[in-house]
């Protein structure tokens, strides 16, 4: 005798359950897109917001034989991007350099310039190499930042090194 071997349903109640707990294990990249993407603390929680309801969304297509973390990433990252297409590049205040990520009260001066600076250059940076280096500063591998980008894993590795190459020379040139 064969038994059709269909997966059990997964009840509302469990689906939410699966979801928040997922979502909660990668909250992290989300605040990093976040802060990549968004300007001031409200905006960042904006787009927070708009990146979990898409993520919910999206959550009964996500295929559970591939990362979430990869899933998430393209889904908040396309969140990202689109809003990106219509407001005007954010500015952001020296105070509010990097969010959740960072205790104000543990940085010293030199802290907040580099974190000036680097997000000095990365608001400088056109949205697929800002997602680049966001996901390289994540130490998220060349595989897996083609994954999530649609770019090959070599072309990944090119981009990297021309990116790394343009911001060193930004960054050795006086202010």
């Amino acid at each position: 005798m064969v038994v059709n071997a269909q997966p059990m349903p997964m009840s509302a109640d469990a689906h939410r359950r699966a979801f928040t707990q997922l979502l909660a294990v990668h909250q992290g990249l989300l605040r990093k897109l976040a802060w990549g993407f968004g300007g001031d603390p409200a905006d960042r929680a904006d787009l927070l917001q708009d990146m979990a309801t898409q993520l919910w969304a999206g959550f009964p297509r996500w295929d559970p034989a591939r990362p979430f973390a990869t899933w998430a990433y393209r889904v908040a990252l396309n969140v990202a991007l689109a809003r990106r297409r219509v407001a005007a590049p954010p500015t952001v205040p020296s105070d509010e350099l990097h969010g959740h990520a960072v205790d104000d009260t543990a940085r010293a001066p030199e802290d907040d310039l580099l974190l000036h600076q680097l997000r000095r250059a990365i608001d400088g940076l056109d949205p697929l190499n800002r997602a680049l280096l966001l996901l390289h500063l994540d130490d998220v591998g060349h595989r897996e930042i083609g994954e999530i980008l649609g770019l090959s894993e070599s072309n990944v590795g090119v981009r990297l090194h021309r990116l790394k190459q343009r911001l060193r020379a930004q960054w050795e040139t006086p202010r």
